[in-house]
């Protein structure tokens, strides 16, 4: 009995361990499955048994970068809104009528204009960059900051180049590093952040590739005053209230200041201001409150199909001079006319206005080096930046525009091969007298255009910026003496500076 009772116990304890066994394993299985679904759950898709492709891996990996940028990002990224008073004459049939017009006076109306942009916080002390024409001739600025609004006032402003620099108080605000736009290559990815079309979309995020680089819109954007254009060009959104705000890459680096549209609203071309320009204009503007330019002295040209092929070039590139201008660093450097620009230090040149566009980047005394073509043959050359003149100054010397001459009533503008050959001057120094005002001063002692002014009270003449210090150097009811050429002969004239 004794045996048959333990025959039955082994049998049952070896049953329930089989049992306890099967438990076990299927529930060690049920677990490693588990594991393994959770470490799998990126590549195995919703409702499907086949694996995702590493494609789409990748793709799950890009969106959670563009995530965890605009997290970054958008804290640095504030609305500015900007008011300006604008008085508006009143106009009343009466008032045409002198005789009415001297029993009323009818004061001006005022109206507030008010503006949207975006900028981005540059210093957790306050510093904020911007557009300039975000916050131009601006009564009054606030940015606003997590739902509360500080006022504002202006460091400083470039026009030329659309950058400005504004400042609130108030201290460890959060700030955007700034990166390299001269890394940034075709077709890579990046981020614009601001406040399309209002203050209720703020902090907007859109997404794009850089399209091109060095883009420039030509004279009509910016009033006509923005001379600096080197672009870089995206098709991330960028719609009015986005000026201002930041173009940033998948590092969550700044990369550009988003600046204009094509047409009125997004069509898919957008342009940001290069953080590298950005960036030196801004730290003058903080540090002194204006920008001081470097500047070479030349007036270039762009390379075509048939130029590059003239001067036995691959491809068109670079840019090329077209006249050096006289006293400039680039006369003193010995480059020449029909030379071909390529390089900037290490950097490629693609175009006439980012070369000039890079230069006016850079501090006056700045010490470069130019690769040029010259004669089928790649040449170096070293020069130092001077200061950019006036602006006056330089778009009558660079593009070869007339000049006003003050108050003697005629213009005048550099000698150029062109007009050299056109009236007999080769071999001449001297400046070229491009119009002459009817009943003027120089009208009355028989100036005419074309006439070579020599010089003015003994001063040599051979270029616009030296007539125009001289003619400025006159007192108001002096004698100006010019020697002037005309036919190949030598003519003196005497003339007194006008009083008014």
């Amino acid at each position: 009995m004794n045996g048959k009772k333990r025959s039955v116990l082994l049998s049952a304890g070896i049953f329930i361990g089989i049992v306890i066994g099967l438990v076990i394993s299927s529930n060690f299985d049920w677990v490693m499955h588990s594991i393994a679904s959770d470490r799998a759950e990126s590549a195995v898709a919703l409702g499907s048994n086949e694996p995702v492709s590493q494609e789409l891996v990748g793709l799950q990996s890009l969106s959670k970068a563009f995530t965890e940028v605009a997290r970054i990002a958008s804290p640095a990224v504030v609305t500015i809104n900007s008011s300006t008073v604008v008085k508006q004459s009143v106009r009343h049939p009466f008032m045409d009528d002198p005789f009415f017009r001297q029993f009323f006076d009818v004061p001006d109306q005022k109206r507030v204009m008010r503006g949207l942009g975006s900028g981005v916080i540059v210093n957790p002390d306050g510093y904020i960059l911007t557009n300039n024409h975000v916050i131009k001739d601006a009564d009054e600025i606030m940015v606003m900051i997590d739902k509360v609004e500080h006022e504002a006032k202006v460091i400083g402003k470039d026009p030329a180049s659309d950058i400005a620099v504004i400042k609130i108080d108030k201290k460890g605000l959060p700030t955007l590093n700034l990166g390299n736009s001269d890394r940034l290559e075709v077709g890579e990815w990046v981020m614009a952040i601001g406040n399309p079309f209002s203050d209720v979309l703020e902090k907007t995020v859109t997404a794009g590739i850089v399209s091109a680089k060095g883009r420039s819109l030509g004279a009509g954007l910016g009033e006509g005053s923005l001379r600096y254009q080197d672009f870089i060009q995206t098709d991330a959104a960028i719609n009015p209230g986005n000026s201002g705000g930041a173009l940033v890459n998948l590092r969550g680096e700044l990369v550009g200041i988003n600046t204009a549209i094509v047409g009125q609203s997004n069509v898919g071309i957008g342009f940001a201001i290069p953080i590298n320009m950005a960036r030196s204009i801004m730290e003058q503007l903080i540090s002194d409150g204006r920008v001081r330019r470097g500047w070479i002295g030349v007036q270039l040209e762009e390379i075509d199909e048939e130029k590059a092929e003239y001067f036995g070039l691959d491809k068109p590139k670079g840019a090329q001079v077209g006249e050096v201008l006289k006293e400039s660093p680039a006369e003193k450097a010995g480059l020449k006319r029909d030379d071909i620009i390529l390089k900037l230090n290490d950097m490629e040149v693609t175009s006439r206005d980012q070369l000039i566009a890079w230069v006016g980047s850079q501090a006056p005394n700045t010490r470069i080096t130019m690769t040029i073509w010259r004669d089928k043959a790649l040449k170096t050359i070293s020069l130092t930046l001077s200061e950019r003149p006036s602006d006056e100054e330089v778009a009558s010397e660079e593009s070869g525009e007339t000049s006003q001459a003050g108050k003697l009533g005629m213009e005048v503008k550099e000698l150029t091969r062109q007009l050299a050959r056109q009236y007999g001057y080769e071999g001449e120094s001297g400046v070229v007298i491009a119009s002459v005002d009817p009943n003027s001063v120089a009208d009355r002692k028989g100036l005419r255009e074309g006439d070579l002014v020599l010089s003015v009270n003994d001063a040599a003449t051979t270029s616009v910026r030296e007539f125009r210090t001289a003619v400025r150097a006159i007192k108001p009811g002096a004698v100006v003496y010019m020697r002037i050429m005309r036919d190949q002969t030598v003519y003196t004239v005497g003339m007194r500076m006008p009083r008014e």
